[in-house]
């Protein structure tokens, strides 16, 4: 038989076989005591999956495997969030505390953020000392560069960046001796700003110093954020290669800022301002990504906050995108801390602090870290202030009662004692107070490695949510 025959039988018998699948009744037809069935079309132009047993027991066995993985990765994580010595003590205990900041870092590439972390501190930060290593944390993990907000013109410097600014320029701070006038609140983000009446001109350089992080050599993104007083204020930016300048003008009073976005990064700029405005820092950043500003307050204990203007504090938050603010104070206040009632007083200021900027910022996260280990000499020998425990355990209730994380480097260097042995291998100051370079960098170290516990904790979270 030839072969166009056979294929013509099969293709007969096909139509043939499918004309009984269409017209037999799916209820069968009944001859005598059987009832027979006959395949419905559908059944077998769509035939159902065949499972293969062992290829899906294979499948759950590894699906459970990944997820005992992932679990016991997640209780690693939870066992340091929760018994390490430098964890971190939340409100209510919420370990979640810090995910929806994690989120919106995530999202800083493709959303074109930057998101900003505010650290104030003590002298313990001063030239941007523990602050620089979680901005390398930070950067290295979400992007972004620069060192952040700085201020017009810099008393104090840092090892980060150089503020060179010269003309009509009085600084206002509720703090401080330095050409310190206490105005009315007029302080802005910084807690103090320059107030210029004529003309005045800021040079920002980028640091050079071999401990500078490579993503603090250059910047392209700047916003100078003040608070115009009548008159008009006109603002010259100019890039000191010669690449690029730009003229603003604001004629309004109030919390304004004026933004310039450079093509290219650059390693200098130059600001000359003329006109009558207090002016809060200028945002040296490169991003998008996350940005870390430094911002010490020599001699504080953290009392200042509600010092300043509540809604020029809040007009200027508004203007820098703030993530989280940290507070690192105490150390000034520990030696005057003599009894249970005076360390209740210290902390209800505290408490008041926080609620402060709670109001003025009120997307952002707060982290209060408490003070180090510090010796003093009681009969000629020395030895830990004896409250600085009872402080530490304050603070702490405190801070997570008004909403706030809380941080005990008192606890990540090893507790009571512990500065001696700092000092004596080269980590502590001759002080007993303050850290050596080395010291702070270590601690900078250990409250990246805190978030960098905390961050992966989030992580594990999401994947054994994703698996389940």
């Amino acid at each position: 038989m030839r072969p166009y025959k056979i294929l013509l039988f099969i293709a007969l018998v096909l139509a043939l076989l499918g004309g009984i699948c269409y017209v037999y009744p799916k209820e069968g037809v009944d001859v005598g005591i059987l009832n027979l069935h006959f395949p419905t079309l559908t059944k077998i132009l769509n035939p159902q999956r065949q499972l293969d047993v062992e290829a899906y027991l294979a499948q759950q066995d590894s699906l459970a495997q990944v997820m005992k993985t992932k679990q016991d990765s997640l209780e690693h994580y939870r066992h340091q969030v929760d018994s390490s010595d430098i964890r971190f003590w939340f409100p209510n205990d919420d370990d979640s505390y810090f995910d929806d900041f994690f989120a919106q870092l995530e999202q800083t590439q493709q959303s074109g953020r930057t998101i900003r972390i505010v650290h104030y501190g003590d002298s313990q930060i001063e030239m941007d000392r523990m602050t620089n290593r979680l901005r390398a944390y930070m950067q290295g993990l979400f992007g972004g560069g620069g060192p952040g907000l700085v201020p017009f013109a810099t008393l104090i410097p840092s090892l980060s960046v150089s503020t060179y600014g010269t003309g009509a320029l009085v600084r206002q701070s509720p703090f401080g001796d330095s050409l310190v006038v206490r105005a009315a609140g007029n302080y802005g983000p910084m807690v103090q700003d320059f107030r210029v009446a004529g003309s005045a001109t800021s040079t920002i350089t980028a640091g050079t110093h071999r401990s500078c992080d490579s993503r603090l050599r250059q910047f392209s993104q700047f916003k100078l954020i003040f608070n115009n007083r009548p008159g008009p204020l006109a603002v010259h930016f100019a890039d000191r290669r010669g690449s690029y300048s730009d003229d603003q003008t604001c004629e309004e009073e109030g919390v304004h800022a004026f933004s310039w976005h450079l093509d290219s990064a650059t390693t200098s700029v130059s600001l000359s301002v003329t006109g009558t405005a207090d002016l809060y820092g200028i945002m040296v950043d490169d991003g998008p990504g996350v940005a870390v500003d430094n911002i010490p307050m020599r001699g504080c204990s953290g009392h200042q906050f509600t010092q300043i203007n509540r809604d020029q504090l809040a007009a200027a938050y508004a203007q820098m995108d703030v993530g989280l603010i940290i507070l690192q104070f105490g150390g000034n206040s520990v030696p005057y801390l003599k009894g249970s009632q005076s360390i209740e007083a210290y902390c209800k200021h505290i408490g008041q602090q926080i609620d402060r900027l709670h109001q003025c910022c009120p997307q952002a996260k707060i982290l209060f870290i408490g003070p180090s280990d510090m010796s003093t000499r009681e009969n000629g020998e020395l030895q830990s202030y004896p409250c600085l425990p009872q402080v530490v355990e304050s603070l702490q209730a405190t801070a997570n009662a008004h909403g706030a994380a809380f941080w005990s480097i008192f606890h990540a260097m090893g507790g009571l004692g512990s500065m001696e042995a700092w000092v004596d291998q080269g980590l502590g100051g001759p002080d007993y107070i303050h850290f050596s370079q080395r010291g702070v960098d270590i601690m900078g170290d250990r409250l990246s490695k805190a978030f960098d516990n905390m961050y992966q904790m989030y992580r594990m979270r999401k994947e054994v949510a994703d698996v389940q």
